[in-house]
């Protein structure tokens, strides 16, 4: 498959073979995700075990060692997938929990780093340059498991966003200190340490705001010739607000995920064609990095660090993540169910493994055990918060099935001025036995067409709605938000929801749930 000689260039016989491996791999990995679900294993693992099985112990036997190559990849498929995050993050969730969010990924990284540094230099022998690095890798919590787990588990509004906006937020802070670690030296005040962080979150913030901003109006008011456009110029708006951050030396990550999620919510046209091409680019920029870093890895060289592995897990699971959180979220008044979940949903994945390549490009000393033990503690405590964490949820009381959002996607009327929404009733939906009627839309809309069990037909108002229709609704322009709110809010409170009302008092007690 590869050339035969360093140097030797590309030619289409091997491009031809690299794409039919590629290829082969994504099959794979699509089939493997259906077998995770039902399984409940993270697909993570999946991909990491193909990259692992066509490695150098595994059956393809392709000797990969090039950590720079991999963490260049590995930062553009976190671009990719922070942006699809952001895009489908809701303001009104995070809006009343971003203090919070903000402490785990300020503070809660600093109690996390100095509890697990400290375990990692006293219980595995690791100096403590080896042992802050540890610690800082393994702090931040991975934004695709965390995304693909949480929206698979129905959770109150406020701990879906909180560990949402965390798993967005302190990737910038992480990554500072990981470098700041690695980087020969030792770190001489700790004072300007946290004031290079907080210049960058600062610089990485604003580009992201602004380019967030910027590409929504521009968007707007600017008409593409084809709606394939649209989610070609989200994306480039995202990318764009990652370089600018990360070359004006700020926070990339940061300015990626803020300005994803400021064009997430701005009603932009042909906005269910932009969400779909951003999730299956997610879901590519997911399995290849963790192919990847499965092909990074040399199995038989983990044995040795299975125990400081196992060691430095068990002192961050059942240790820093629940100090930390009970830190920086006791003064916020949340209560001890929704702590002891969210203790337990700090999940780890490919991010703390692609930072862990760093040290190894910086050529530290150790470089390749802190990578086997943060490769090993990955994957084996993901493997066991992942499967349980609905068990967890269900346990504490906090899985309520009636929590499950209703889906609403809207496509654009431009020459008539008004928007077609197309809305699912989820099951626990309490539009369930509402009559069309009793739906009390404002002067403008009306449900057009209802899709059941397959077949379609025009509603009365005296058709009673049931759990897995497929509604069509037509809104005005001027009563669009107002049609999709009450929409919302019979979708949990019932046909008696904001009684001659638009559902605001209801939207409002979601967002602070």
């Amino acid at each position: 498959m590869r050339p035969d000689r360093e140097g030797t260039p590309l030619t289409v016989h091997h491009l031809n073979q690299l794409l039919l491996v590629c290829s082969l791999v994504l099959l794979v990995a699509v089939a493997a995700v259906r077998i995770s679900s039902r399984s409940g294993l993270p697909s993570l693992l999946v991909y990491l075990g193909i990259g692992i099985a066509i490695g150098q112990d595994g059956i393809g036997d392709i000797q990969f060692d090039n950590a720079e190559l991999t963490q260049v990849i590995g930062y553009a498929a976190l671009v990719v997938i922070l942006a699809e995050g952001g895009l489908g993050t809701k303001w009104t969730e995070i809006r009343p929990v971003l203090p919070a969010a903000s402490a785990l990924a300020l503070a809660g990284v600093a109690v996390s780093v100095g509890v697990t540094a400290t375990a990692a230099h006293l219980l595995t022998g690791l100096d403590w340059r080896q042992a802050l690095i540890v610690g800082a890798v393994v702090s931040s919590t991975d934004a695709a498991a965390v995304f693909s787990v949480l929206r698979k588990v129905p959770l109150p509004a406020r701990v879906r966003g909180t560990l949402e906006a965390e798993s967005g937020f302190n990737d910038a802070p992480v990554v500072i200190l990981v470098v700041a670690f690695s980087t020969a030296g030792p770190v001489e005040h700790w004072y300007v340490l946290v004031g290079e962080i907080l210049l960058e979150l600062a610089i990485g913030a604003a580009i992201g705001l602004a380019a967030g901003w910027l590409g929504a109006w521009g968007l707007r008011h600017v008409a593409l010739p084809a709606s394939g456009l649209y989610p070609i110029a989200v994306m480039a708006i995202a990318v764009t607000a990652y370089a600018a951050g990360a070359l004006a030396h700020g926070s990339g990550f940061l300015a990626v995920y803020l300005a994803s999620m400021l064009l997430g919510n701005a009603k932009l046209p042909h906005w269910p064609a932009t969400r779909g091409f951003a999730e299956g680019l997610g879901w590519l920029a997911q399995i290849g990095m963790f192919v990847l870093l499965g092909l990074l890895v040399t199995p038989h060289e983990l044995t040795d660090d299975i125990v400081p592995a196992l060691v430095v897990g068990l002192v961050l699971t059942m240790v820093a993540r629940p100090l930390s959180v009970v830190v920086c979220l006791t003064p916020f008044r949340v209560p001890w169910q929704e702590q002891t979940l969210m203790s337990w949903a700090g999940l780890r994945g490919a991010v703390p493994i692609i930072l862990a390549t760093i040290p190894m490009v910086q050529g530290v000393r150790g470089s390749e055990r802190i990578f086997n033990i943060v490769f090993l503690l990955v994957v084996v405590y993901t493997l066991v918060q992942g499967p349980t964490l609905p068990g967890l949820a269900r346990l504490l009381r906090l899985g309520d099935s009636g929590a499950a959002d209703l889906g609403v996607e809207s496509a654009p009327l431009e020459r008539l001025r008004g928007h077609l929404l197309s809305v699912t009733v989820p099951a626990g939906s309490r539009m369930h036995g509402v009559e069309v009627g009793e739906l009390r839309l404002p002067t403008g809309s009306a449900v057009t067409l209802v899709v059941r069990d397959g077949t379609s037909f025009v509603p009365s108002p005296e058709t009673m709605l049931r759990r897995g229709d497929e509604l069509l609704v037509v809104a005005t322009d001027p009563v669009r938000d107002t049609a999709e709110r009450r929409l919302r809010a019979v979708a949990r409170g019932g046909k008696l929801a904001g009684w001659l009302g638009t559902g605001r008092s209801t939207e409002g007690s979601q967002a602070g749930r």
